[in-house]
């Protein structure tokens, strides 16, 4: 997944938001579906979905990870799934496009936490009141409840178990400013959420020193995408990577690959999320698929080395404490956070 918010220009993205969310009179019609909670909800949803017959998602997650799910969606329920990848400045840009045109195709967004935030901010979301919002960790519903974590995003560095020793492992960041980590280190270019929290943990003005010592005495390799870099260490050619995603160093280590993890505290998280759009074609569908998400499709994350959002179905790891990014607040900051980024590590 490589989508971040801060690869946008705030104002012409808010302004692509503004768009699709002045287009048209909120839709009353996937309101009453989306907010039902009577006896019958479940029957109700599903003779609606098997009508519709489809649905339409805009995702950032990998094809093979959206595959998994929707392959298992379609097998249960019979409906058909259209899947668009993009990052989700893409995403987003392809939406005000259509909707500028009248035009309403997505039924469900998938993409990271903090551009679902923006989403919501705009207006796009629709709330869905699912049951199974009960099972649920606490960071993975936001107080409006118009997009809902279904996984956990957890940043850590990597390394390359051919190249780096175990002995040889930073245990800390102030540990990278050895010399013998010069021309050894990665990070993807768009991580400032990941930063901002670290260097927030660390203390401000420390942490912002540290980073430039870093980047000054060792450089780092910016590369674009998680699975990229995290494929990057496993070739040798970022030996030591600061950011890749959890869940693909374990994929790539569970297949046999050089590769493994290590905890640099502060160990940040970011949940993923999801939400059902306000002008949905399909809303019984799409309400249909959330519920999925968060009940059978836990499984199936958990199995593919994610942290599902619902803590009965895997617990978070106990040696690895979390910092969740709050995606409000990142977005508040958004200005100074992704300037400072730019400045300390993507600049050099």
């Amino acid at each position: 997944m490589t989508s971040r918010i801060g690869q946008y220009k705030p104002l012409q993205w808010f302004a692509f938001l503004s768009i699709l969310a002045g287009a048209g009179s909120p839709a009353h019609g996937q309101a009453d579906i989306a907010t039902y909670q009577g006896a019958d909800r479940s029957q109700k949803i599903l003779e609606g979905a098997k009508k519709e017959g489809t649905l339409t998602i805009y995702t950032s997650a990998t094809v093979d990870d959206m595959a998994a799910l929707t392959t298992a969606f379609t097998k249960k329920y019979g409906i058909k799934t259209q899947v668009w990848r993009a990052s989700s400045e893409n995403i987003i840009q392809r939406s005000a496009t259509e909707a500028r045109g009248g035009r309403f195709d997505v039924d469900v967004f998938e993409t990271d936490g903090v551009a679902m935030e923006a989403v919501y901010r705009e207006k796009l979301l629709q709330e869905v009141r699912s049951p199974l919002l009960a099972d649920l960790m606490p960071e993975a519903i936001r107080p409006h409840k118009e997009w809902i974590g279904d996984r956990v995003q957890i940043f850590t560095a990597a390394y390359n178990t051919r190249l780096v020793k175990k002995d040889d492992l930073p245990k800390s960041y102030d540990d990278l400013t050895n010399p013998k980590w010069k021309g050894k280190l990665g990070i993807e270019a768009g991580d400032y959420d990941w930063f901002s929290a670290v260097v927030s943990e660390l203390g401000e003005e420390k942490g912002l020193k540290l980073f430039r010592e870093i980047a000054a005495k060792n450089g780092l390799s910016i590369r674009k995408g998680h699975t990229l870099i995290a494929n990057l260490v496993v070739s040798g050619e970022v030996p030591l990577a600061l950011t890749t995603y959890l869940y693909k160093a374990l994929q790539l280590k569970n297949d046999g690959a050089p590769i493994d993890y290590l905890v640099l505290p502060p160990q940040i998280a970011r949940a993923q999320g999801t939400g059902m759009a306000r002008k949905a074609p399909h809303p019984h569908a799409a309400v249909l698929f959330m519920d999925f998400l968060l009940s059978d499709a836990q499984e199936i994350l958990a199995k593919r080395d994610f942290i599902p959002t619902n803590i009965k179905v895997k617990p978070l790891p106990a040696s690895m404490p979390l910092k969740f990014v709050d995606p409000a607040t990142l977005l508040d900051q958004n200005d100074k956070w992704e300037k400072l980024y730019k400045d300390i590590i993507t600049a050099r």
